[in-house]
């Protein structure tokens, strides 16, 4: 049976004078697979990233927490160590993540409603849903 290439099968392979060989590490590269849709997986793994809703707070829990509010307001001066657990809403979608922080309460600001901790963290007092204190003793 003779083939079309039988006269150049068993040819030595061609080496070129002017050019040099490529190593095989570059060589590989070029069939390595292309991303066609830059940022495309940022997308799909900012998709896959879970995140919670806001709980509704009860009535009476809000009574509770305005209570506590204002025990914090009369002590201010004495920049007494809390434990907040909050909502953090997220920056980039819908929903958040429920965050726990213990610091020294440096101020309340009651016209932005935010509490202020002597390590830089800033609260809204809106996303609170718990706060525990020494301060409150058997009151709560």
């Amino acid at each position: 049976m003779k083939g079309q290439y039988d006269d150049i099968i068993d040819l030595p392979h061609h080496v070129s004078a002017r050019h040099p060989k490529m190593p095989m590490s570059e060589r590989a590269a070029q069939f390595s697979p292309f991303m066609a849709l830059a940022g495309y997986e940022d997308v799909i793994r900012e998709t896959a990233r879970l995140t919670g809703q806001k709980p509704e707070l009860s009535e009476n829990v809000c009574e509770e927490l305005e209570g506590k509010m204002r025990i914090l307001a009369e002590h201010i001066a004495e920049h007494p160590e809390i434990t907040v657990s909050y909502f953090l809403p997220d920056e980039k979608k819908k929903g958040g993540s429920m965050v726990r922080e213990t610091g020294r309460l440096k101020k309340i600001d009651e016209t932005e409603r935010i509490l202020r901790l002597e390590n830089g963290c800033e609260i809204r007092v809106d996303d609170i849903l718990e706060l525990e204190s020494e301060m409150f003793g058997e009151l709560f």
